[in-house]
């Protein structure tokens, strides 16, 4: 094992400059609303370059590359969209270009989540170099998940290319540690009927907005009750409760609005089924309110930039991979292994495509990036350039060392 790991070592420091270069290429290239094209032929480019057996885009437009025809599969999963950047004005620097400052990356993506691609592309081609893909297909899944989470795995594994992975690492940012899961959520539509009038005389209507404001009310004190232990979970956390959008539907700015829509995001530990969570969210309806205020789960069927569809609920179960399982103590041996340290256990505050893998496929999967995840989405986002780079090692260790822990 220890000339395994010296000698990745010494082939990722070979590759530094290489790997940091990619990232710079992949970060200036902008990729919002899940317009990959652009960013994908770049990440493309450079698989073919260190001899991937397969590099292509999916149907959904996602970016695929193969090493191997191994019986097990293992997938590494990086998403290659990004939000937007907001008002530009906001930006001390152009947020594509980004600028380094005490060796860290500040661009959008840098965190969330371009950070894992360069190492993870690496990586496996330096596994296959050095044998250790004995057994393995691998995978790289460059992939659209900023606005549905978990639908570009759903593909994968039942459009294009129909695989479903035996093990699944994310690259979503751990701050070098080894994660586990995360809470899940659900994303619900609260919508009250109501009559419409003339402001003037808008006793003759009958206001929705109004019929909303006691469930507005509830809503942020379920949230407080959360946030001092109801439905805690001794490793996910506490779950939580927002209002995150609201529309109104009037005749005019004279007239009693006669619907009005509340958007809720609801996030959930594995304490709390999906029907008691919809349930709850009902019961907070007043009984004389029944028939006129509707909660509807959102579902997802917007194309991807290639004209795509795939509809899904916006049901994101939780997961929690457990300790002793064979693929969690293989993240943390090849930690150890590298770096001679160990590191504590993690989970997301956010979601991530593990929501499909785990959550509803069932595939065992842990997380393992570079960056801290509460920049993500903001204008100071940012990665450690050298822990970019030190996650090639992880990419390019953990198959073999799974392989041994296997066979335990």
């Amino acid at each position: 094992m220890t000339n395994i790991v010296q000698e990745i070592q010494a082939r990722v420091e070979h590759s530094r400059n290489e790997i940091i270069q990619f990232m710079r290429d992949i970060c200036a290239i902008p990729s919002m609303d899940g317009q990959l094209k652009e960013v994908g032929d770049r990440i493309i480019a450079e698989m073919n370059k260190l001899g991937y057996d397969e590099a292509r885009f999916d149907k959904m437009g996602n970016v695929l590359g193969r090493i191997g025809q191994g019986s097990k599969v293992i997938v590494f999963d990086s998403h290659i969209d990004t939000v937007g950047v907001g008002d530009p004005d906001e930006w001390e620097w152009d947020p594509f270009v980004g600028k380094v400052e005490n060796g860290l990356l500040y661009a959008r993506g840098a965190c969330d989540e371009k950070n894992s691609t360069p190492g993870m592309v690496y990586g496996l081609a330096i596994a296959r170099d050095l044998g250790l893909l004995e057994g393995y297909t691998a995978y790289y899944f460059g992939n659209m998940e900023e606005w549905c989470d978990g639908i570009a795995p759903n593909a994968f594994v039942e459009a294009d290319p129909k695989v479903k992975p035996d093990f699944v690492v994310i690259g979503e940012p751990t701050k070098m540690q080894v994660y586990r899961g995360h809470k899940g959520r659900i994303e619900l539509k609260v919508t009250a009927s109501g009559r419409s009038a003339h402001a003037a005389s808008h006793y003759l209507g009958d206001n929705a907005v109004y019929k909303m404001m006691a469930i507005i009310t509830q809503i942020r004190e379920l949230d407080r009750r959360m946030r001092f232990g109801m439905g805690y979970h001794p490793v996910q956390g506490t779950p939580s409760i927002a209002v995150t959008d609201v529309s109104a539907r009037t005749a005019s700015l004279n007239a009693v609005p006669d619907q009005f829509t509340i958007y809720i995001d609801r996030r959930i530990t594995s304490n709390e089924p999906r029907d008691e969570v919809i349930a709850q969210i009902k019961g907070l309806i007043p009984d004389y309110l029944q028939d006129e205020i509707e909660v509807e789960e959102l579902f997802y069927d917007a194309p991807s930039y290639t004209g795509f569809v795939f509809p899904v609920s916006k049901f994101y179960p939780p997961w929690l991979l457990d300790e002793a399982h064979p693929l969690t103590q293989a993240g943390q041996r090849t930690v150890e292994a590298l770096w001679g340290e160990k590191r504590e256990l993690g989970t997301w505050d956010f979601s991530t495509n593990g929501t499909y893998w785990a959550g509803k496929a069932g595939i065992p999967s842990i997380g393992f990036g570079p960056g801290d995840e509460k920049t993500a989405h903001m204008t100071n986002e940012n990665v450690p350039l050298n822990d970019v780079v030190r996650a090639t090692e992880f990419y390019a260790l953990l198959p073999s060392v799974l392989r041994n822990q296997e066979k335990k």
